[in-house]
């Protein structure tokens, strides 16, 4: 095996080992179920029918995963849902 492909094979093994985040998205008394639901669909590029879901159980459980991926997949996404006045962390 030539170093090359030893090197690569070892990338793509950190790169599915790579931790996945969760985006959050937390209840709060302010925001309306239309406006949760049009920032899940944009910022989270959820359907109608996911956002609709999500946005139930933040409502019944105070929170709920809304994006799984990278954290630099996720930091930009949340922070157009905090700018969207969302309640929204990484973790």
């Amino acid at each position: 095996m030539s170093g090359q492909r030893k090197i690569q094979e070892d990338i793509d093994i950190l790169e599915q080992q790579e931790r996945l985040y969760e985006i959050i998205l937390f209840n709060d008394e302010v925001n309306t179920f239309d406006h949760v639901i049009d920032m899940l669909i944009e910022v989270c590029e959820h359907t109608s029918t996911q956002a609709e879901q999500c946005s139930i159980i933040v409502h019944n459980n105070g929170k709920c995963a809304v994006k799984t991926g990278s954290f630099k997949e996720l930091k930009p996404r949340c922070s157009k849902l905090l700018e969207a006045g969302l309640s929204a962390e990484i973790v």
